[in-house]
C-alpha cells in the first residue's frame, strides 16, 4: 500500500492517505470542473488529517450528503465526504504532495448525469 502526503496551498491542512489505486476519477458535474478535482476515494481508515482541529470550512448543495471541506485560507479542497460513497473520504489527488499527470491513469465520470452513472464508481 502507498502513502501520500497532501494538503492545501497554505498548508495549514496537511493529510496522509493510504491506497494501492492506480486510476482517480475525473467529474464532469459543476463542482469537480470548476474545482479540478481528481477523485481517489479511500476507506476512512486510509486517511488521517495531520491535525483534527485544522481549519476547515463546509460547503454542501443539493442534497446535502457531500461535505466539500476547503482551506478557508487558501480556498484549496484537499479532501471531501462523496454523495456516492458518504462512508469514505474522496482525496483530490491533484493535492497530494509532488502530484504530476501520470501519477494515476485518469478515468472520465459523467457526472452531470450523476443518477445515471454513479454505479461505475467504485
Amino acid at each position: 500500500m502507498k502513502r501520500y502526503s497532501g494538503g492545501c496551498h497554505c498548508g495549514r491542512v496537511r493529510f496522509a492517505v493510504r491506497s494501492d489505486q492506480t486510476s482517480v476519477y475525473d467529474c464532469n458535474c459543476s463542482v469537480c470542473t470548476k474545482k479540478g478535482y481528481l477523485h481517489l476515494i479511500v476507506p476512512p481508515q486510509a486517511f488521517e488529517l495531520d491535525d483534527p482541529q485544522a481549519p476547515l470550512t463546509e460547503y454542501r448543495f443539493n442534497t446535502g450528503v457531500a461535505v466539500h471541506r476547503f482551506c478557508p485560507t487558501c480556498g484549496i479542497s484537499p479532501f471531501y465526504t462523496p454523495r456516492s460513497h458518504p462512508d469514505q473520504i474522496d482525496v483530490n489527488a491533484r493535492c497530494l504532495d509532488g502530484y504530476q499527470d501520470g501519477l494515476f491513469e485518469i478515468v472520465p465520470f459523467d457526472g452531470r448525469n450523476w443518477e445515471a452513472n454513479v454505479d461505475q464508481v467504485r
